[in-house]
């Protein structure tokens, strides 16, 4: 399959960020640099470390800037691959790198690791502590419960930031610009969309004209985690890359195909890649 490649190239300018201290102005700085991407077939991500990612959204915030992010493991990238409209959706978003799938193609590709693992139970629960600005937020996605859940730990964990509204990822599509409508009126700083891939990247891309929010970032289960109705993998298991394992454990019904099937066929897919840049590359040292 052949995709369209478009590295996506935020335009940084060198506004001073409300903070004065040495932390932000470094922040600011890092930022006005041009981020570094790791190659995955037509896929760019950014290589950052936490820290710079959380500028990466500051910027974005307080300059009132359209970044919205996906957040790519192996499942979303072959989910791509086998979907050409969704892979061209993923092109024109800012793609953050999450779990050792990824990082393991990264490495076979390009020869270098992701600084960090930017998935997002771990990435915005860590922007919301230090991005240094109160923000505006809206949950939309997954359950009800889910979702009250989220919204009561952010309160809790995060008190300088205010919930400005919630809605369980259930809907009919007639509803759409109703919901484009309340979470517009809300006038939210970032919006957190847990619908899971390729569902959530879809809403954010095809309505993203009818969303009044500078920063809108897809975040799958984070709603599930937060809330407590989905336990995380013990540290160690994080820590090593297994904690899909942990989560295989608990849910095999549904996530077989995705960990079983998909795992095997990912890495095909980027041992592909790899054999096609040899081809080309072949003639070339002749």
């Amino acid at each position: 399959m052949n995709y369209r490649e478009v590295l996506c190239k935020p335009s940084i300018s060198g506004k001073n960020l409300s903070s004065t201290s040495t932390l932000e102005n470094e922040k600011n700085v890092n930022c006005q640099k041009q981020p570094e991407t790791g190659a995955i077939g037509p896929f760019r991500l950014l290589s950052m470390h936490l820290d710079r990612a959380v500028s990466h959204v500051r910027s974005a915030v307080d300059q009132r800037r359209k970044l919205n992010i996906a957040i790519c493991n192996a499942h979303t990238l072959l989910t791509a691959f086998d979907d050409a409209e969704y892979a061209h959706l993923l092109q024109s978003m800012t793609l953050l790198n999450d779990g050792i799938g990824v990082n393991i193609a990264n490495n076979f590709l390009n020869g270098q690791s992701f600084p960090d693992n930017l998935n997002g139970t771990d990435f915005v629960p860590y922007m919301l502590k230090t991005i240094g600005v109160p923000l505006r937020i809206y949950l939309f996605g997954a359950h009800d419960a889910q979702l009250v859940g989220a919204a009561a730990t952010i309160r809790e964990r995060y008190p300088d930031h205010i919930i400005v509204g919630q809605r369980s990822g259930y809907f009919e599509a007639g509803e759409v610009p109703a919901i484009c409508r309340e979470i517009s009126e809300a006038k939210p700083d970032l919006l957190l969309v847990a619908m899971g891939n390729p569902r959530q990247e879809r809403f954010i891309m095809e309505h993203q004209d009818s969303l009044d929010v500078p920063v809108a970032i897809g975040v799958g289960a984070l709603f599930d985690f937060m809330s407590g109705s989905v336990a995380r993998a013990p540290r160690v298991l994080q820590v090593i890359g297994l904690e899909w394992l942990f989560r295989l454990t608990l849910e095999p019904r549904r996530l077989f195909r995705r960990y079983i099937i998909g795992i095997p066929r990912f890495l095909f897919a980027i041992f592909k890649l790899r054999l096609g840049r040899r081809g080309k590359a072949a003639p070339e040292s002749l």
